[in-house]
């Protein structure tokens, strides 16, 4: 018979964060359990509000399966003496697995014995693991608490531990297990029973708790919904997901309270205004039909009751505190333009011995103007008027108050100060992708300025640690200026957008800009180091789609060169590999392995027709000097090479390379050298 399963740990509030990846760590840790255990169930639900941790876990089995199995003991002569007598390693064997001289029988010269391996009962499994699994929870800032040595994430008040309708007897920290819970803090009925697992939702309900997370979230949605369409106004959800995330996990019992501030606080860009209430105070601003900012906002509390009128009170002057506070910057801000303000990036220091924001920015315009000569764009004054007012909006007041704000103020300045609205828009989105999915700059002046402030600071950060083994380079734990992230948005950035760019030319010519600027000498190991780590970035960035040594099958000699065309390769010879195209492709590769084995150490390349003698030699020669296509297109370029395979075979089939003539052996060495460089413009086989 299966019965439900529930665990519940209550404690004191847990940081938001912390929450669903307690979620998921404890849906695997328990499917983890169950397997290993062999218990099965039907289902397993986790429940999350800020107070509570619960499973909930449908049908589990009673107990384990009984299991038989034949179990090898000592040889039979070593079990038993000439007269059949059970020695010393054959009592032993009774003893160890606990059975009869009758259990025992004979097989291959060897003593065997069936054992019946009765199944432990599911309740003992929990007593023995539920704790252990609490305790292997990860999370940032855990602490101690009272007498107890192990850490959690908050204090654990209260646990709830059922088998069916069966309190387990187990304990986790201080706390016994019990069928007791409570529900919301401001419920009539805050003291609550769980009868069975399976009412444990709606018990809490009753409670004023909504226990499941997804449930909760939905109500979140309707409820604001529902408020924003009885005042005639709309939330766009579609920008909210992280901050619906959220209130999901700060509220047991939401409730939507409509707050509204001054209108004269509209004056002042809407970013701010959304910052405000979005990511400092956890509000939903409310838009007009027409798509303008609207002076409401939706507040979402964690109340029970009838009376809302002090929650609004409350955040009606905390929000009209915080927009005042804009207010004044912005009017102390637009007092000069935003080219006026390049002056004070004199005095903000980049990066220590590195120079200041106005160092900066004027290596962002001669890097910005070095990559639109390459790409001879029809606009280079716009991109470099993007460069020039880039960095201006961190010298502004709101920015400092604001820092995340940095590149959005800048585009709201420049639009009143008269700047073009593409000069504008560059100035926001050169920070762009602000994540590792997150949207690209959208035209080419922001693409050209993001490539050039991003490669600058990726170089500044090397230049300034080589040499000292004490400075790591950018890990995820380490990474100060966001090198990584930085490196993936260049990445993306010159691969989505197809941007036809030498990267490799445009981080030599920002190092020698450092360089020369501040005197700083560049190792000769500074290009390589940074070479792999944006290599390391691209396979990062593929790994789920490709394996790594494909990747790095199509890397070549100069890798940053063309970063397009690798992605080409990728995709035809993942193709290639999946079976999905010509098995001739297998007999490129096989010929071209056996080719880099013969030319290990070889280097010969020039071919000497008059010392061609065979037939298959002069064949194959003249199908390379006929093989003229391109390797732009690497697809047709590959099925141009398979008309080589027939040349090539037949010369291994017939002709000996080293020939014991060392000016033929070298001029076969050559043949096949012209061969290799023809097969190496398609990938490196050798890794595939």
């Amino acid at each position: 018979m299966n019965k439900d399963f529930l665990l519940e740990i209550l404690t004191q509030e847990l940081p938001y964060q912390f929450i669903p990846s307690a979620a998921v760590q404890l849906e695997e840790s328990f499917k983890k359990l169950f397997f290993e255990q062999g218990l099965n169930y039907q289902d397993i639900n986790v429940y999350a509000t800020p107070r509570r941790l619960a499973v909930l876990v449908s049908s589990l089995s009673e107990k384990q399966d009984t299991v038989t199995k034949e179990v090898k003991g000592p040889m039979v002569s070593v079990a038993k003496d000439n007269t059949g007598a059970f020695t010393k390693a054959g009592l032993g064997f009774l003893a160890k697995n606990n059975i009869e001289k009758s259990d025992v029988f004979e097989k291959d010269n060897y003593i065997w014995a069936k054992i019946e391996i009765k199944g432990k009962s599911a309740v003992d499994i929990l007593k023995e693991n539920v704790e252990n699994i609490i305790l292997k929870l990860q999370g940032a800032h855990f602490m101690r608490w009272g007498y107890n040595a192990d850490k959690f994430s908050r204090p654990v008040e209260n646990v709830v531990a059922l088998f069916g309708s069966d309190v387990v007897e187990l304990k986790i920290f201080d706390k016994t297990a019990t069928n007791k819970t409570q529900g919301h803090r401001y419920s009539k009925n805050r003291f609550v029973v769980i009868d069975e697992p399976k009412n444990y939702v709606e018990i809490l309900k009753s409670a004023q708790v909504f226990v499941n997370q997804t449930e909760r979230r939905q109500i979140i949605i309707e409820q604001a919904q529902k408020c924003a369409q009885e005042n005639n106004l709309e939330v766009k959800f579609e920008d909210l997901n992280a901050l619906l995330d959220e209130i999901t996990y700060i509220t047991e019992y939401p409730v939507s309270v409509l707050c509204e501030f001054s209108e004269k606080y509209l004056q002042i860009p809407s970013i701010v205004s959304t910052t405000v209430m979005t990511l400092h105070q956890r509000y939903l601003p409310l838009w007009d039909k027409s798509g303008r900012l609207s002076n409401h906002f939706i507040a979402i509390a964690n109340y029970v009751g009838d009376d809302f009128s002090n929650i609004k009170a409350g955040n009606q002057r905390v929000i009209c505190a915080r927009l005042e506070d804009g207010v004044f910057f912005f009017n102390e801000d637009t007092k000069t333009k935003l080219i006026d303000k390049i002056d004070n990036l004199k005095g903000m220091t980049f990066q220590k011995g590195l120079g200041t924001l106005f160092d900066k920015t004027q290596r962002l315009i001669k890097i910005s103007s070095y990559i639109a000569d390459i790409l001879n764009v029809s606009n280079k004054e716009d991109i470099l008027r993007c460069a020039q007012l880039s960095k201006c909006d961190l010298s502004t007041k709101l920015v400092f108050e604001f820092t995340e704000l940095q590149g959005f103020i800048g585009e709201n300045y420049a639009h009143l100060d008269g700047e073009k609205d593409e000069v504008a828009c560059g100035i926001c989105e050169h920070y762009f992708p602000l994540g590792a999915n997150s949207p690209l700059a959208s035209d080419i002046i922001g693409q050209v300025v993001s490539l050039a402030d991003k490669i600058d600071t990726i170089n500044a950060l090397f230049i300034s640690t080589q040499g000292d083994k004490k400075k790591k380079r950018p890990t995820g734990s380490n990474d100060p200026l966001g090198a990584r992230r930085g490196a993936i948005g260049i990445l993306r950035t010159i691969i989505e957008k197809k941007i036809n760019l030498n990267l490799e030319d445009v981080i030599k010519y920002s190092l020698n800009l450092l360089s020369e600027e501040f005197s700083v000498p560049l190792e000769d190991a500074i290009f390589n180091e940074l070479k792999e780590f944006y290599l390391s970035r691209l396979i990062f960035m593929y790994e789920k789609q490709y394996s790594a040594n494909l990747i790095q099958a199509c890397f070549g000699a100069n890798p940053l060169s063309d970063l397009n065309k690798i992605i080409k390769k990728m995709e035809i010879l993942s193709k290639y590999q999946k079976n999905q195209l010509s098995d001739e492709f297998s007999k490129l590769k096989e010929n071209a392995l056996r080719i880099s084995k013969i030319l290990k150490g070889n280097s010969f390349s020039n071919v000497d027709e008059s010392l061609l003698i065979l037939d298959e030699e002069k064949n194959l020669y003249s199908a390379i000097k006929n093989h003229n296509q391109n390797n732009d297109d690497i697809e047709n370029y590959i099925n141009s090479l398979l008309s080589l395979i027939e040349p090539v075979e037949k010369f291994f089939d017939k002709v000996l390379v080293m020939d014991k003539d060392e000016k033929i052996k070298n001029n076969r060495i050559a043949l096949l050298n012209l061969l290799k460089e023809k097969f190496g413009a398609v990938c490196d086989f050798e890794k595939l």
